[in-house]
């Protein structure tokens, strides 16, 4: 089991990984955040909504699902958003650029984080 900053360093091991937070999806708040380049405060505020919109919006289709993880393709950047299982609420922030991550393997790595993540 990895504790918080261990999870952190290790997703800023990713190629092309420039910042990543533990959001508290209920709240908002950021739990622990590395990396920089990203006003991490206000995409926690930010992705928060965009994780409850997708709830929301399952819910409405009658969905019984869960969500992997969710990614928005930028110019320059890819995010992930990954909710932590079994931990509810909770999911990681990432920003890579573009560039140079490779996205299977970003993806691959967060997943494998999230699963030795102890809080």
């Amino acid at each position: 089991m990895a504790t918080l900053n261990e999870s952190l360093a290790e997703i800023l091991t990713i190629d092309g990984a420039s910042a990543v937070s533990l959001v508290d999806g209920n709240s908002g708040m950021i739990l622990g955040a590395a990396g920089s380049g990203i006003d991490m405060e206000v995409a926690a505020a930010g992705n928060t909504e965009v994780v409850r919109a997708k709830m929301k919006t399952m819910k409405a289709l009658g969905l019984k699902d869960e969500i992997e993880d969710i990614l928005i393709t930028l110019g320059k950047h890819y995010h992930i958003i990954r909710p932590v299982a079994n931990k509810t609420g909770l999911f990681f922030y990432v920003v890579l650029d573009r560039a140079r991550a490779n996205l299977a393997m970003a993806r691959r790595k967060v997943l494998d984080v999230e699963s030795t993540l102890k809080i």
